[in-house]
């Protein structure tokens, strides 16, 4: 029989994510195939830089101040980007928490450069 399951916040497992300094992850469940449900938190002045996912995306900020696509996002602000859309750079302008609902593989990032990363 199929049974709840329960993240005990004290024992959470961030990781921290190395392409983007200032930011870790906390993978809460994997939705679909390659997708993801996870917390994000971004130091204050951490950029995540121009991206596309091949799924839809959802996000909700828990706390803090984000800027993205020339909107402030603050806490309780909602967002919807459709798979295959452009968007950011994310940029922490405070300490940030997000939830993520992400229906698909991670996608592509630019790098500073304007390059293309995977």
């Amino acid at each position: 029989m199929p049974q709840q399951e329960f993240q005990d916040p004290e024992r959470a497992n961030w990781q921290a994510l190395t392409q983007f300094p200032g930011a870790q992850l906390l993978p809460l469940a994997e939705p679909v195939p390659q997708g993801s449900i996870h917390r994000l938190r971004m130091a204050a002045g951490t950029v995540i830089p121009i991206h596309t996912h091949p799924g839809h995306e959802y996000v909700y900020v828990l706390s803090g101040i984000l800027e993205t696509a020339g909107h402030r996002c603050k806490a309780n602000t909602f967002w919807h980007t459709p798979a295959g859309t452009p968007q950011g750079p994310h940029k922490a302008i405070s300490d940030v928490e997000l939830i993520t609902l992400r229906l698909g593989a991670m996608g592509v990032f630019e790098e500073a450069s304007g390059r293309r990363q995977p």
